[in-house]
């Protein structure tokens, strides 16, 4: 044998053995790539099913809630009207009352001014005729009584 024809025969075997290990790394990162697209399915398939869960129990939480507050906001309207009523009632009752005592109070001064201006009036007509009266006994020449 001469060394081109050792030389062809170790080529062979090297190409040979290098073309399975070649083959057999493609098959290795196609096993790996395969595992890693599956381990990716499976991680968006748990987080997909993760967040479907979340917001089916934010939205129930959600509904809860609404529910709670509407509850309450009725009942404090309703709390906040029967309040008003009562206080609308009380407000009129006093106000009732005070224009009855304001008009009884204002007749009671009407009738004490009436009966003050008419004595009043009395008075001043008895001076004003005593007044009158000495005045015609003076023109007249009567003399002055004595007191």
């Amino acid at each position: 044998m001469t060394m081109t024809g050792m030389t062809r025969i170790l080529l062979t075997a090297l190409l040979g053995v290098g073309l399975s290990c070649g083959i057999g790394l493609a098959q290795d990162a196609a096993h790996a790539t395969k595992a890693a697209a599956d381990d990716t399915a499976h991680g968006t398939k748990v987080a997909a099913k993760d967040t479907a869960h979340g917001t089916k129990v934010a939205a129930k939480d959600t509904a809860h809630g609404t529910k709670v507050a509407a509850k309450d906001t009725a009942y404090g309207t309703k709390s906040l009207a029967r309040h008003t009523v009562h206080g609308t009632k009380v407000a009129a009752k006093d106000t009732a009352h005070g224009t009855t005592v304001a008009s009884k109070d204002t007749a009671h001064g009407t009738k004490v001014v009436a009966k003050d201006t008419a004595h009043d009036t009395k008075v001043a007509a008895k001076d004003t005729a005593h007044g009158t009266e000495k005045v015609g006994d003076k023109v007249a020449g009567k003399p002055a009584p004595q007191p």
